[in-house]
């Protein structure tokens, strides 16, 4: 599987973290220095799951998502895992906006296609469905389970590891793996029955 290298080391990342959250806007530029290849890792994967043509590339999504940082000054940073955590949260965001305004444009035209595959550890069929499915799907667990959303982000869209993740939200890396098997074979059956 691939993910984010996290070279940087997590003590440099949380400096920078808390430093941008009391307000030190040049903490900001430096970070995205040190973790701007790590966001370009985690944009690539995103948008290797997306239709072929996509008018973004991993540069244009990262500078996007720099500009949606920026609006995010208020949030208490606690480490790297949880701020690759929040920047995956929104590259979805905006490709579901930029599929949203695609859509809006061709009114219903070429879907923005992923593979729910490509996360998986154990063997699954890869199966591509529109990226506007997945977003709404998201929303109705969300109104279940609003954790096992976080864990599909931290796992599906982050790379994060069982453990990493575990670390972000706080639990056991077994309760992780229960919920994230949870959590994709409900995604799995919403989005089987939405295209059957």
């Amino acid at each position: 599987m691939n993910r984010p290298a996290l070279v940087p080391s997590s003590a440099d990342v949380t400096g920078l973290l808390t430093r941008w959250s009391r307000g030190d806007s040049s903490a900001l530029d430096a970070l995205l220095e040190l973790i701007y290849d790590d966001c370009r890792q985690i944009a690539a994967r995103q948008l290797r799951r997306e239709r072929t043509g996509h008018s973004l590339d991993p540069t244009a999504l990262v500078h996007e998502l720099y500009l949606r940082l920026v609006d995010q000054r208020r949030a208490t940073w606690e480490n790297r895992a949880q701020f690759f955590g929040i920047a995956a949260r929104i590259m979805r965001r905006i490709l579901v906006d930029h599929a949203r305004g695609r859509r809006r444009v061709k009114r219903g035209g070429s879907a923005t296609l992923v593979s729910l595959g490509a996360a998986n550890e154990e063997p699954t069929a890869a199966r591509d469905v529109d990226v506007l499915a997945i977003d709404e799907a998201l929303e109705r667990l969300a109104a279940l389970d609003e954790e096992q959303v976080r864990i599909i982000e931290l796992r599906f869209f982050a790379g994060l590891t069982v453990e990493e993740t575990a670390h972000v939200l706080g639990r056991s890396p077994r309760t992780i793996k229960r919920e994230w098997r949870l959590a994709r074979a409900w995604l799995f059956r919403e989005l089987q029955e939405e295209i059957a």
